[in-house]
């Protein structure tokens, strides 16, 4: 088992920036995939992006491509999301996922190790 704990959340004017931390514990030699889901209220979880483990490879959904830089730390088996240019509508519950699977995958049923999720509120 794999164990994540999500830290940085937090509230940011537009245009602000925040970076989110992911900490991995317990069996993280089984940790080839890391992911960032984000649930707005009263929408469905959606995919925000993911690194493969051992090579760094990435992966953004269109609506933060060139905002947000996903990236790992793999002596310190913490992952990040430096989210920059924040907007409202980046205003969610931002969770981390891990997997053992090194295809790369925007399925959250792809991935079977689940953060508690962190606040992140951008005002306008």
């Amino acid at each position: 088992q794999v164990q994540l704990v999500e830290s940085g959340g937090g509230l940011v004017q537009a245009g602000g920036s925040l970076r989110l931390s992911c900490a991995a514990s317990g069996r993280t030699d089984s940790l080839y995939r890391m992911g960032w889901f984000r649930q707005a209220p009263g929408k469905e979880r959606e995919f925000v992006a993911a690194i493969r483990w051992n090579d760094g490879y990435t992966y953004y959904t269109d609506s933060v491509k060139n905002r947000f830089i996903i990236s790992r730390d793999n002596a310190e088996n913490t992952g990040y999301l430096q989210m920059y240019s924040l907007i409202a509508d980046d205003t969610a519950v931002y969770y981390c996922a891990g997997d053992r699977d090194y295809a790369m995958s925007t399925r959250s049923r792809n991935y079977d190790y689940w953060g508690q999720g962190t606040q992140v509120t951008v005002s306008s």
